[in-house]
């Protein structure tokens, strides 16, 4: 089977990236170990060229960006289509897959079947943040849906919230949770635990909740005078070119909270991430909307206590006070009483990290998740 992905976010080495190229990386270079051929092609986002890599088996496209005004993205899907067609002469594709709005221009062969995996696409979040539908994008996304052979939600909430304004056009569709990477996400007892260090990850942005966390801060600091809070992940940018960090370090400079307790780390590795989280007491993740969310579920797998979201597909990988903590994003007084809890009851809250860590173990690990996508891809090419 040759299963080609369509994105400009397959991580490059030295440069920050999310959730979707941790996922795409991830699972390409499993489907290659298992014997798979795996293509992926995106637009260059690093250099204005054009790149051709393999990767641990992973054959890499990056085509140069093109830039004319009114008419790029015309001019960037007519590269990708280009390739495809290619590369499927060369060896023959039987799996394209991309997020929500990656199919909207792609010309489909009849020899091959195109999957969307819901990540979260622009209807999912425009009404989680409270925003109007942008017409472009929204015509782009109906317009990828109707072209899908079969769709993988990676939570059951994604599936049912993402219904609400888009048709699956009775096309089959699968619950299939985003693997972790179990050989970097582990416990490492050998890393000694900084006492009341918490730890968030993510792109620092409004939709992870990191304003929340750091309004909460303060109260915590009443209870607990040299608690730290350590942000790891890449910046987001307001639409008039603020960065989102500058914007909390404003926040913080003009509060009551000392600098010395909110420390931002930037984006680093997945492997440096994991150490990361087992030198934190706690892991915070207080998303105001998650399709899934990586990061609890691998600071879980290296037996950290997290305290996640109680929105969205928060429920589905949490139970509160069994396998971790879940608290309302919105409610900064919500968030701060659950972190002193965690803080107050160290015992019990190693027991939940032990549950924590079982539950993707038996969830998250690679081999079920795979078997279950090689399933979905071989009965889409049997009808």
């Amino acid at each position: 089977m040759h299963v080609c992905f369509i994105t400009s976010e397959y991580p490059k080495e030295g440069f920050p990236h999310g959730g979707i190229g941790t996922f795409v990386k991830t699972m390409s270079h499993e489907l290659v170990g298992r014997g798979y051929k795996v293509t992926v092609i995106g637009i260059n986002v690093y250099h204005n060229s054009t790149e051709e890599i393999t990767e641990n088996g992973v054959s890499i496209v990056r085509l140069r960006p093109k830039q004319f005004k009114g008419i790029t993205w015309w001019l960037n899907y007519k590269s990708i289509n280009k390739k495809l067609e290619q590369i499927h002469q060369e060896s023959p594709i039987d799996i394209v897959e991309s997020a929500e709005l990656g199919l909207a221009f792609i010309k489909k062969n009849k020899a091959i079947k195109y999957v969307i995996r819901l990540h979260g696409g622009h209807h999912f979040f425009a009404e989680a943040e409270h925003r109007k539908i942008n017409w472009w994008r929204g015509f782009q996304e109906r317009r990828s849906f109707r072209k899908a052979d079969g769709f993988i939600a990676v939570s059951n909430y994604v599936k049912t919230h993402t219904a609400k304004y888009l048709s699956y056009h009775n096309k089959p569709i699968e619950v299939i949770m985003s693997p972790i990477n179990l050989e970097i996400f582990k416990p490492q007892p050998e890393i000694e635990e900084q006492k009341h260090t918490l730890l968030f990850a993510g792109t620092v942005c409004e939709k992870k909740g990191a304003f929340q966390l750091v309004k909460a801060m303060p109260m915590v600091i009443e209870q607990f005078p040299d608690v730290k809070l350590k942000i790891y992940g890449r910046d987001w940018f307001f639409k008039d070119g603020r960065s989102y960090i500058s914007f909390l370090k404003e926040f913080i400079s003009k509060s009551e909270i000392d600098e010395k307790h909110i420390q931002f780390e930037g984006a680093v590795s997945m492997y440096e991430l994991a150490k990361c989280y087992a030198e934190a007491e706690l892991c915070v993740f207080p998303s105001l909307m998650e399709t899934q969310g990586l990061v609890a579920p691998e600071a879980m797998a290296v037996e950290k206590l997290v305290l996640f979201t109680e929105c969205g597909p928060g429920k589905e990988t949490i139970t509160h006070k069994d396998t971790g903590l879940l608290c309302n994003p919105y409610d900064e007084n919500d968030i701060a009483q659950n972190i002193i809890w965690a803080l107050q009851n160290k015992t019990e809250g190693s027991a939940m990290a032990k549950k924590g860590r079982a539950y993707v173990l038996a969830n998250f690990n690679m081999d079920k998740v795979l078997q279950t996508n090689i399933e979905f891809y071989n009965y889409l090419k049997e009808n």
